[in-house]
């Protein structure tokens, strides 16, 4: 079944598009026209595919942040700044850009553009555009850190962990605009730092024992900051796993690559490789001694066709 999205369409909000999609029966797909729409949708239906015709021309976009006050005085927090939650296996995200306006306001702290929780979550030639905590690919840490820092969505869901898929995307930010627990497979994307000064893209919360966190593929990390300014990752949990292999860096990436966190622990429980990478900021002599070069045969564990084995 399809339904249109758009001006004089169906529907015109995608919102409404998604209740009525929640009753069909088979495959359903919204086609979503060019334009901007100016919306906070959850898409919690399996297997739904939400379509644009181009993601230059098919935005949805909101401009939640995480240190807006709420009517009760407290701040929103990081995990209610969503724009698009995607809350169901097997959901496809193609042809869209998907971005948080408020990410590059002074003050405004994390500002998620995609959350993203569910097995099998496949996102092809999309943008998705913020600063700080552009993309979490849930499911959320066991425990916080801080009470009250998991408010939202899914605080008192189980914490099951699903493999999701990025094919083709534009994916920007500044601070840990790639964080979260999930299994995420990327190819073929350019992820690139926006922010001006410093950053980190990715922040991994990879649960202990899982055999994969992020593995970036045949990618483009590109900066508009300074040379050298960049880490490629910082552990949010100590189990944090990233692997980067046939990989283009650009020059703001740090010599020694990777950050601790000030937690000198993850030096042992962290996993951050590398392997086959090119371009001026993939030289490996100069990275930390707690991250790893993989050999040829070690590389062939971090696959697609591995990934999609797993579980």
């Amino acid at each position: 079944m399809k339904f249109t999205v758009g001006k004089g369409c169906e529907f015109e909000k995608i919102t409404d598009a998604l209740k009525a999609a929640e009753s069909a029966v088979g495959e359903v797909v919204l086609h979503i026209m060019p334009g901007i729409y100016y919306e906070k949708p959850e898409v919690k239906k399996p297997g739904l595919i939400l379509q644009g015709e181009d993601p230059e021309t098919t935005v949805i976009t909101y401009d939640d942040f995480a240190n807006a006050l709420m009517p009760d005085g407290t701040k929103r927090g990081t995990f209610r700044s969503y724009t698009l939650l995607l809350n169901a296996p097997g959901i496809r995200l193609e042809n869209l850009t998907v971005r948080n306006g408020a990410g590059f306001r002074e003050g405004a702290g994390q500002a998620i553009a995609l959350y993203a929780e569910g097995e099998g979550i496949t996102v092809k030639n999309c943008r998705i555009v913020s600063s700080q905590d552009t993309l979490f690919t849930g499911p959320l840490p066991k425990t916080e850190r801080i009470e009250g820092g998991f408010i939202g969505p899914k605080e008192h869901s189980p914490r099951i962990n699903g493999r999701q898929y990025y094919f083709d995307c534009y994916i920007c930010g500044g601070v840990d605009f790639i964080f979260g627990s999930a299994t995420a497979y990327f190819e073929n994307c350019t992820v690139e730092s926006v922010d001006r000064r410093s950053g980190y893209v990715t922040a991994a919360s990879t649960a202990q024992g899982q055999k994969y966190g992020y593995v970036f593929k045949n990618c483009r990390f590109t900066g508009l900051g300074p040379e050298k300014s960049v880490y490629l990752g910082r552990p949010w949990r100590d189990y944090a796993k990233v692997v980067i292999r046939d990989c283009w860096l650009g020059e703001h990436i740090r010599p020694e690559g990777w950050d601790d966190w000030q937690r000198e622990t993850t030096h042992k429980t962290a996993f951050y490789a590398e392997y086959n990478n090119y371009g001026p900021g993939a030289g490996t002599s100069q990275r930390v001694n707690w991250s790893h070069v993989l050999s040829d045969e070690e590389a062939k564990e971090y696959t697609l066709e591995k990934i999609k084995e797993e579980g």
